[in-house]
């Protein structure tokens, strides 16, 4: 399902057989203008989709974008004006601002994680840990943010964790049957907890090894035996308090799933000029 379509969906499940509030008070032909208002400090995200929600309504609508994607907005700060159907700018109302307001929290939270490591090598990457069928939106948005994406989905690079490895009977077997049964081209990460099964995976010549819930100690002690050998991630219970002393051990990436699956919405309204 394209971006257009979910956006309809999305559309239809908020309207559904008619804006019976708006039908009730607004004459079909009215039209308004509006301003959408920032009322806390973000980075601002998913104005293209917004207005592709009232376009969707409204074909006509006119725009006037006073900030772009990435740019920080200050608390009481005007990012975009509009102009159309009133019908179609209520219509529209909610479903914009939810996804304003999602998107700018992701590309928040991901700035914040960004600046914190500010300095180091390291670099903040997603999970799929997203929103079924928003996942590409909320990818972009981390992007917007300054991270940057893992794989999209279990399509497009190999990733051995716990249960692959259970299932498999090790982690030398599990990455055995992934070179040799894997399309040439297809990366390889496995998921290790602890520094004996992190020697044990770099054996196996994998591209990429995640170091999952481990200690800054025991992390460091993987970089200065994988350097040059293999990329390093490191994942689980990260926080903004924790993430400066885990990129100064020396990882390549850091991985947050917490950057999609519980951020805070960015405080957004859509307020109407009076007629």
């Amino acid at each position: 399902m394209n971006l257009k379509e979910r956006l309809r969906e999305a559309l239809l499940e908020d309207i559904g057989s008619g804006d019976v509030t708006s039908e009730a008070l607004i004459p079909e032909t009215d039209v308004s203008r509006g301003y959408f208002l920032a009322k806390e400090e973000g980075i601002l995200c998913g104005v293209p989709f917004a207005l592709e929600v009232f376009r969707l309504l409204d074909p006509n609508l006119e725009e006037e974008i006073i900030l772009k994607e990435g740019d920080r907005l200050l608390p009481w700060t005007v990012f975009l004006r509009i102009k159309g159907k009133t019908r179609a700018i209520l219509g529209g109302e909610r479903v914009a601002l939810n996804l304003l307001s999602h998107l700018s929290g992701i590309a928040t939270r991901t700035n914040n994680f960004v600046r914190i490591i500010q300095g180091t090598k390291a670099k903040i990457l997603d999970t799929r840990k997203t929103t079924p069928l928003w996942r590409d939106l909320e990818k972009y948005a981390v992007r917007t943010g300054g991270g940057q994406n893992h794989r999209m989905g279990l399509f497009d690079m190999a990733l051995i964790k716990d249960n692959h490895i259970r299932a498999k009977g090790g982690i030398k077997e599990a990455l055995k049957s992934a070179r040799e049964n894997l399309r040439p081209g297809v990366k390889v990460e496995i998921e290790v907890t602890n520094f004996e099964e992190f020697l044990e995976a770099l054996e196996g010549n994998p591209d990429w090894i995640m170091l999952d819930n481990m200690p800054p100690s025991e992390i460091r002690k993987c970089v200065e035996k994988g350097k040059g050998k293999v990329i390093l991630e490191a994942s689980g219970g990260i926080t903004e308090e924790n993430i400066r002393e885990i990129a100064e051990t020396g990882v390549d990436y850091i991985s947050l799933g917490a950057l999609t699956h519980s951020v805070k919405a960015l405080d957004i309204s859509l307020e109407l000029e009076e007629n």
